[in-house]
């Protein structure tokens, strides 16, 4: 499966109901996600560009090195922000 395939499906996953939730954040293992690309193994080279491609369908893959989620990228718009006066 291409990344950008991938990346849709991780993005579909999002408004689906499973573990107990409606839709939202979710996390999956490393091992599924091998299953999904249809790798034996995943890389650097791997995981940067199914980086790419989810943030292409406006989520973000953030790795947690057993396991990676997956988040709306809106989740982060209502963060503080940190000012140039907040770092002395």
């Amino acid at each position: 499966m291409s990344y950008e395939d991938a990346a849709k499906k991780l993005a579909e996953l999002y408004g689906e109901e499973f573990g107990g939730k409606s839709s939202g954040r979710y996390r999956i293992p490393q091992k599924l996600l091998r299953e999904l690309l249809g790798k034996k193994r995943i890389y650097e080279a791997d995981i940067s560009a199914l980086t790419k491609a989810v943030f292409e369908e406006g989520f973000v893959l953030i790795d947690m090195d057993s396991f990676y989620v997956v988040m709306n990228a809106n989740s982060f718009v209502n963060y503080r922000r940190v000012a140039k006066d907040d770092l002395n």
